[in-house]
């Protein structure tokens, strides 16, 4: 993998009632010279504010930090209408939107507002369908047209055309999905709550393999880590980021090095802004320090 600057950020939930606190913790990870901010994207959930609405506040209260859906439900929002808000955002932000996507999960939930029921192969049809739309939209001044059958597009006419070239990170586990994220996506944003460590080199593989098969530098490709803990001032839990600064700074130097992950996007344990904080201010530094030159 090349060496790269790692990047590092924070997630959120969009709680409705947690709205006035969650635009604290990103402003912030904002102060603290954070990189990105991801955003959960449940539409069917009744108590969250809807995804890309919420990113475009954000992106409204901030001025550098990234902000990306985390990941953006494709069933729902469809391909087309992806691109056209990544676009609005990118160009209302001055280029601060990334676009993560995902295949899909909980259908009962997504039929129940209207959405296609997909079994896992369908639903990995569906994605790799709706990618090239997404790039096409985000990239051509021609019309974009695709045969379906899943998401048959006439006739587009993209635009407004994003202010930079927004990234695609695709949230994939299975073989499909990661021979896709090495095939079209910018980068791969898999979740430590389900992805060990130990599992990550071996995705990450299949992920190398078939962007070697279609002539890509597979270095090209960021692999984003969300990662979940606990900062303590001591006492060392049983999962991997539960721990002291030291543990972290360590266990996050050590992925980088071993599991080639350029970008950690952290979900904090706690509410309020002390944890993210002490992520921005012992944490990141220190791994950015000791990250060779």
């Amino acid at each position: 993998m090349a060496h790269r600057d790692v990047l590092f950020g924070i997630a959120v939930t969009p709680l409705a009632d947690r709205y006035p606190e969650l635009v604290a913790q990103v402003q912030a990870a904002e102060r603290g010279a954070l990189d990105l901010v991801g955003v959960q994207d449940h539409p069917y959930q009744r108590r969250y504010l809807d995804t890309f609405s919420l990113i475009a506040d954000l992106l409204a209260r901030t001025s550098s930090i990234h902000v990306f859906p985390d990941v953006a439900n494709v069933p729902l929002r469809g391909p087309v209408m992806i691109a056209k808000a990544a676009a609005s955002l990118d160009v209302m932000s001055r280029g601060r939107f990334e676009l993560g996507l995902g295949a899909g999960t909980f259908w009962d939930a997504v039929t129940g507002m209207g959405g296609p029921n997909r079994g896992r192969r369908e639903a990995a049809s569906a994605l790799e369908e709706a990618i090239p739309i997404i790039r096409a939209a985000l990239t051509s001044e021609r019309a974009v047209k695709a045969p379906g059958p899943i998401y048959p597009i006439p006739g587009y006419l993209p635009g407004p055309q994003p202010a930079h070239r927004v990234e695609l990170w695709l949230g994939a586990y299975q073989p499909r999905g990661l021979r896709l994220t090495g095939t079209f996506a910018d980068g791969w944003l898999p979740s430590l709550a389900h992805l060990s460590p130990g599992d990550f080199r071996a995705a990450s593989a299949v992920i190398d393999e078939a962007a070697v098969q279609v002539g890509r530098d597979p270095s090209t490709i960021r692999r984003i880590y969300n990662v979940n803990g606990s900062i303590t001032d001591g006492a060392v839990g049983d999962a991997p980021l539960v721990g002291p600064v030291e543990l972290w700074v360590d266990t996050l130097l050590r992925w980088t090095e071993d599991l080639g992950v350029d970008a950690f996007v952290y979900w904090p344990s706690q509410t309020g802004v002390a944890e993210i904080d002490r992520f921005a201010e012992d944490i990141v530094p220190a791994v950015r320090r000791a990250r060779p030159a």
